[in-house]
């Protein structure tokens, strides 16, 4: 039943009176199936929704498989919306592995745009859960892996984007420094957050070259206790021209992006955020991190 609401959707989101155009938001982390884990939405059904609701563009986050096809699939069935995929490097695709980036890249119609760095399966993830499960080193005694460094020399030389994932934020800080010296141009600090990073770490992490996102769908992590007015400070604190806002929606039970995006907005509004700031940060910041004019 939630798979054919989600085709309804599509149809009476644009006839509700107070659906707000979304034209020009380019969400760099959105979630749907297929996925292991539980979503609201398909991608299809999110990429036509965006473009319905006149959003520019999606990236398509898995945690567990490489999203180059689904991205290439989609812009043929969903044409005018810019829509690219990514690679996370979970343990599923081999963990560290160049020879996955590498596949990603080779990928037909090239829209494998975005590196991440593991997620849930970093080792200052599962450390933090306080679990015995298995995890992804991408640093030891505070240098980097080498396979850490050939995967950056990739994201270099093919100018694609590096998001640090779920990392400790003074391993992202050294992630993004390398990632700089080798000549990486497009970083974002992921969900820096939720991750735990202070706003010190997030201003240096800005200084050394990075973006740092604020995520909607953490403001559901009821128990980690982030709220709208830790986002503005924040923003505030390293400059909203250093920041991105995404959604990371698609988790069964929240609103879908587009919703998501509008109650978003409408919070940093009240927090005394300009549309103008909104979006630089919502619009601006992310096409420039994919490529986009």
């Amino acid at each position: 039943m939630r798979k054919y609401l989600q085709y309804l959707l599509i149809v009476l989101f644009p006839l509700v009176g107070n659906a707000q155009d979304l034209s020009g938001v380019v969400d760099f982390h959105s979630h749907a199936d297929p996925s292991i884990r539980p979503r609201s939405i398909d991608v299809l059904a999110l990429a036509k929704l965006a473009k319905e609701r006149g959003m520019r563009g999606v990236v398509m986050k898995n945690h567990t498989e490489p999203t180059g096809s689904i991205a290439y699939l989609i812009r043929k069935a969903v044409p005018g919306l810019e829509v690219f995929g990514g690679i996370v490097l979970n343990r599923a695709v081999g963990g560290i592995n160049p020879a996955a980036v590498e596949e990603m890249i080779a990928l037909e119609g090239h829209w494998g745009r975005v590196v991440w760095m593991p997620t849930f399966e970093a080792e200052y993830n599962v450390r933090r859960a306080g679990t015995k499960a298995p995890f992804v080193r991408t640093s030891v005694n505070g240098q980097l892996v080498p396979q850490v460094k050939e995967v950056l020399a990739l994201v270099a030389k093919h100018e694609l984007t590096l998001a640090t994932g779920h990392l400790a934020p003074e391993e992202s800080l050294l992630l993004i420094r390398e990632a700089r010296e080798m000549g990486v141009e497009r970083i974002i600090v992921t969900h820096a957050v939720t991750i735990d990073m202070t706003v010190p770490q997030m201003t240096a992490a800005a200084d050394a070259g990075a973006l740092i996102e604020f995520v909607y769908g953490a403001i559901f992590e009821r128990t980690r206790g982030i709220n709208i007015q830790q986002y503005a400070a924040a923003i505030r604190a390293v400059g909203v021209e250093r920041c991105v806002l995404s959604s990371d929606l698609g988790q069964e039970g929240n609103p879908l992006h587009p919703e998501g995006f509008v109650a978003f907005f409408k919070a940093l509004r009240e927090q005394g955020l300009t549309e103008a700031e909104i979006t630089r940060m919502a619009k601006t910041n992310p096409a420039k991190l994919l490529g986009l004019q």
